[in-house]
């Protein structure tokens, strides 16, 4: 990796419109953000919603992503395209077009008034760990040392997967390979 260039693994989660567009639009977005590229994304998981009730399923899927930003800066571009891909933050834990999580930063701990990094509530969310689990197996993460504490940690989790299910629909963000 490039010096200056930091890694870091993200959530993203949809429930309002169409949750397979919001995604895709998401990491495109994501990809664009200057001296930026996303080596893996996780299976994707359909989720019942946590906390509010009263609202449709989310579609979540966990990625890694690469690139020169600080922690703050990261966070901000992420908070810019959730608004850009409309949405609006009037219920906790409720509705939205898109949802976009930084949950773990390669250079460790980050404590920010607006950013805790690790995620304070990653290992409480089925929505995170089951598309941990499947990200950090993905040959570009697999064997990257910078992982093995997390990849232990996500392996004994407790959570069991209740409200989960892989998403059997169109992933267009995962181009065939030939």
């Amino acid at each position: 990796m490039k010096a200056g260039r930091r890694q870091y693994l993200l959530g993203l989660g949809s429930n309002l419109g169409d949750r397979v567009y919001y995604i895709e639009q998401a990491l495109t977005a994501l990809a664009a953000l200057p001296e930026t590229n996303i080596p893996a994304v996780s299976e994707a998981f359909d989720s019942d919603p946590v906390g509010y009730k009263e609202q449709g399923n989310f579609l979540n899927l966990c990625l890694s992503l690469i690139c020169e930003l600080e922690p703050r800066e990261l966070l901000a571009a992420c908070l810019s395209i959730e608004v850009k891909l409309g949405r609006v933050r009037t219920v906790k834990d409720g509705p939205r077009t898109l949802d976009i999580d930084v949950l773990f930063y390669e250079g460790g701990a980050v404590e920010l008034p607006e950013l805790t990094l690790p995620h304070p509530r990653w290992q409480e969310r089925g929505f995170v760990v089951f598309p941990l689990r499947h990200l950090l197996q993905t040959p570009a993460l697999a064997t990257d040392p910078t992982w093995d504490w997390l990849r232990t940690q996500v392996a004994t989790s407790p959570v069991d997967g209740s409200g989960l299910r892989p998403w059997h629909g169109p992933t267009p963000w995962i181009k065939p390979t030939r």
